[in-house]
């Protein structure tokens, strides 16, 4: 088999299963390894959604199965996130948008330093209410993924999770709803720039695949404050990278 296609597959193995277990990283993971490759941030960004939308399927579905979802936040989220996706997407075909690097990498810092922080005083988990804001932050998300290739998980899981919902509800839900955002990105780059590199794509879903339902499984298993404390180290780690490393 082509060591190329196996390189990719394995990348998409690891962002999958880091994604589907804490909410986040599978956008960064695989753009961050195109980016370094030479591939251009726009075709990065869509090679990456449309691989996603197969192993978004793949994740949320499991996560379905295994009982980690709320469909009330899966409502809020969804027809924000695709918005913001199509926005996002758009957006980076014209726009050089990699400078807004640094405001988000701040934001998220922050956030995972506060789950962190909630996780080992032992605050209660709860199931937060679900309000206008949710709105908003499916939109933020959804456009900083399509413009980004990566932002989703991060901005929404690390947001939901400082609200005080439950991290398996919003990991599951986060995943679900990422089918939504991804297949809206993917359309409009279609429409913009065209899909191409499908040996890269071809190869993120295969490993994103055989992943998936790993994934579903540890993060109903782990314990809720060892999957905050583990999203808030991800955070930081992908915060510092980002703002470390020029994306040129």
């Amino acid at each position: 088999m082509d060591p190329t296609f196996l390189k990719y597959a394995l990348i998409g193995f690891v962002a999958q299963l880091i994604d589907g277990a804490l909410g986040m990283a599978y956008g960064v993971i695989s753009t961050t390894f195109l980016l370094s490759a030479g591939i251009a941030p726009a075709a990065a960004s869509a090679s990456v959604h449309t691989a996603q939308v197969i192993t978004a399927v793949s994740s949320g579905f499991s996560h379905l199965l295994m009982g980690n979802v709320d469909r009330i936040l899966l409502r809020k989220l969804l027809l924000f996130g695709a918005m913001g996706a199509v926005a996002g997407s758009y957006a980076i075909t014209l726009l050089p948008l990699w400078h807004m690097r640094f405001i988000v990498s701040g934001y998220l810092a922050v956030m995972g330093g506060v789950i962190i922080l909630k996780a080992v005083r032992s605050t209660p988990l709860f199931t937060a209410p679900i309000d206008k804001a949710t709105r908003v932050l499916g939109l933020t998300g959804g456009f900083l993924d399509g413009a980004g290739g990566g932002g989703w998980g991060p901005i929404v899981t690390s947001t939901l999770l400082n609200r005080g919902h439950m991290p398996r509800f919003v990991i599951g839900t986060v995943s679900l709803a990422e089918i939504f955002v991804s297949l809206a990105a993917v359309l409009t780059f279609s429409f913009t720039i065209g899909i191409g590199h499908w040996r890269i794509v071809l190869g993120l879903i295969s490993g994103g695949v055989v992943a998936a339902p790993l994934a579903a499984y540890f993060c109903r298993r782990i314990p809720p404050r060892i999957v905050m404390v583990l999203v808030g180290i991800v955070i930081i780690v992908l915060c510092t990278r980002t703002m470390l490393v020029s994306p040129d």
